[in-house]
């Protein structure tokens, strides 16, 4: 019985924790990468083509949706199953801060890239990048960002 209350204490003191912490607050910021211009380098790195461990550095402009500049998109991806899937990490740098993200990206389709943090405007900044390749070597990314409330 004493155990019981202890841990029903505890529970309570837990949970009251999590309920006085600041609250997220949740918006998106909708981008375009341009890979038509700026660095989009491939490096071989083992046998020749696309292999395991090739690389792809770029350094690109990021584009709002009126396609006007708003920063860089910058990063690398190494290539984890050929044809398919590589790890990347990339920053989105803009104005007032910036937004680093870093995970798993397909070769075709959308992928949901984690959002691993932030400077400046983005300070404290997490959730997820769904990016999509639209055809012209451009990509839409659409970042839905949990920003803790101060």
């Amino acid at each position: 019985m004493r155990k019981t209350l202890l841990m029903t204490a505890l529970t309570a003191q837990v949970l009251g924790c999590a309920n006085n912490a600041p609250a997220e607050e949740a918006w998106t910021l909708n981008t375009i990468a341009d890979a038509r211009s700026g660095i989009a380098t491939p490096v071989d790195l083992g046998p020749p083509g696309d292999s395991p461990g090739d690389m792809f550095v770029f350094d690109q402009p990021l584009l709002n949706e009126a396609k006007e500049n708003i920063g860089s998109n910058s990063g690398y991806c190494v290539r984890t199953l050929p044809g398919q899937f590589s790890e990347c990490q990339w920053t989105l740098t803009m104005a007032d801060g910036t937004i680093t993200v870093a995970g798993r990206e397909a070769e075709t389709g959308t992928s949901l890239i984690p959002i691993v943090g932030g400077t400046g405007a983005y300070e404290g900044a997490s959730g997820v990048l769904t990016t999509t390749p639209n055809g012209d070597r451009t990509f839409t990314q659409v970042l839905t960002l949990l920003k803790p409330k101060r």
